[in-house]
């Protein structure tokens, strides 16, 4: 399993070169044996061919008629003996014999075997069959011993003896001849059919190499993008359900701030405008207004008591109504929005409020613009409820499409880990901030308290 793993590992173009470098290399030496036993099978066949030819020519005169099959006579032996003894055939020839169909020797130019009789060879049935045979080594048969002896390669031919009327082979030739020079032609056909074939081999492995190798490349970058894409499509997934889960949460909270808002609402209106009214609907049933003894001066002071709180009423429900509305920012600037709520929160609070204000004009989207004003609005809001109003500061830069908003007091600050968890103020900043994608940070002490907020305009937009 472990070589199979490191195998799959390997890219394409590796396991090709290997597999197929070893199965190149494996077809080459079948088909170089091959191709070199068949070449030289030609070359031997081909030059015995033409010893056996010039051997027919020269020695078929002196023979006599084979009819009777019986061993040469004196004068015939004698001729050829002096024929196959000298001159450009006696050179090349080591043996001669001359075979009976029965494996009896008619002659030989070692005398002691004329008349023996051996085992019919296969070499020898294939020549009485009418087929030159010829083979390239070292003699092995049996009457075969002096040319053993020398311990060299000869060349050894079998050449049918055919009547001319009949064509049937009645006896059969045999020879081993010197063959000078077989060796080395042999030798020279092997090496060119090695290399023929090696060359071959090498360039048409090297041609699907190639081919292999350029088609690897382009898998590889295929799979490489392939694995980038599937990597990028992974990270966003993963941030998908990230958001996801994130939205989950900010709608929850936003359902539960919702809801707290309308508590604290409902607990304004109660408390203020709510008490006025109850105050002077009590008014109105006193026994001095329903009373028509009452002096007109006591009764005009009672009215005024009434008047007075129905007036502080709609004070306060006029104020709890400019908290909830907004004015019209759907196209203002940034410098517009902060000089906006600053002057309320001024007018309202009749507290000073230090503005610093750095931009470049960047676009921003509705809900951006919002957030800008209810940050700054709620942010001033508690620097005057909690931080006494001691030197209020907003501090406002965009460049390059980043925008942060600090807005801090020099009050006593407070404890973070003491907020409560129904506490809109914070809770609110923070959820509102968060659903836009940017930051919310807070930052309090001694020296009193910051909050800040930070966002690239366009991507919280989007």
């Amino acid at each position: 399993m472990n070589l199979l793993s490191k195998w799959n590992a390997r890219s394409l173009a590796s396991q090709f070169f290997l597999a197929g470098g070893i199965v190149s290399i494996a077809a080459m030496l079948a088909v170089g044996m091959v191709v070199t036993q068949l070449i030289e099978d030609a070359v031997i066949h081909n030059s015995a061919a033409a010893t056996a030819l010039y051997v027919d020519s020269v020695v078929a005169p002196i023979l006599p008629d084979m009819q009777s099959e019986a061993p040469l006579d004196e004068a015939s032996a004698l001729a050829l003996d002096e024929t196959l003894g000298q001159g450009a055939l006696g050179g090349r020839l080591v043996s001669f014999k001359l075979w009976r169909r029965d494996g009896t020797i008619l002659y030989s130019n070692e005398k002691k075997l004329v008349g023996q009789t051996f085992s019919v060879s296969d070499k020898l049935r294939r020549a009485f069959a009418g087929s030159l045979v010829a083979n390239y080594e070292r003699a092995s048969d049996p009457e075969s011993v002096e040319e053993a002896s020398l311990n060299k390669p000869l060349m050894e031919i079998y050449n049918p003896v055919l009547q001319p009327w009949s064509g049937q082979a009645v006896a059969v030739l045999e020879f081993y001849e010197t063959a000078e020079g077989l060796e080395d032609s042999l030798a020279g056909a092997r090496l060119r059919s090695w290399l023929a074939i090696a060359s071959v081999t090498a360039i048409f492995f090297l041609i699907l190499s190639i081919l292999v190798f350029r088609g690897s490349r382009t898998i590889e970058a295929q799979r490489r993008d392939l694995k980038d894409r599937v990597d990028d499509l992974s990270q966003l997934l993963g941030e998908n359900q990230g958001l996801q889960h994130r939205l989950q949460r900010a709608s929850q909270r936003a359902a539960a701030l919702n809801e707290t808002y309308l508590r604290s609402i409902g607990a304004d209106l109660h408390d203020g405008p709510a008490q006025h009214i109850a105050y002077a609907s009590l008014r109105l049933d006193s026994e001095l207004l329903v009373d028509a003894a009452t002096e007109p001066e006591v009764r005009d002071k009672e009215l005024a008591w009434i008047r007075s709180s129905l007036s502080e009423a709609m004070a306060e429900i006029r104020n709890i109504c400019k908290g909830l509305v907004l004015p019209q920012i759907e196209k203002a600037s940034i410098t517009e929005i902060v000089e906006r709520v600053v002057m309320a929160h001024q007018q309202k609070t009749e507290s000073p409020v230090e503005t610093t204000i750095d931009e470049d004009g960047p676009e921003l989207a509705p809900a951006v613009r919002i957030c800008i004003y209810r940050f700054i609005q709620e942010a001033l809001n508690n620097a005057y409820r909690h931080g006494g109003g001691v030197q209020q500061a907003v501090r406002v830069v965009s460049h390059n499409g980043h925008v942060q908003i600090e807005v801090s007091d020099h009050g006593d600050g407070f404890d973070p880990t003491e907020v409560r968890p129904e506490s809109l103020g914070l809770a609110g900043l923070r959820e509102r901030i968060d659903s836009l994608g940017g930051e919310f940070q807070v930052r309090t002490g001694a020296g009193g308290t910051s909050v800040t907020m930070t966002f690239q305009p366009m991507e919280a937009g989007e």
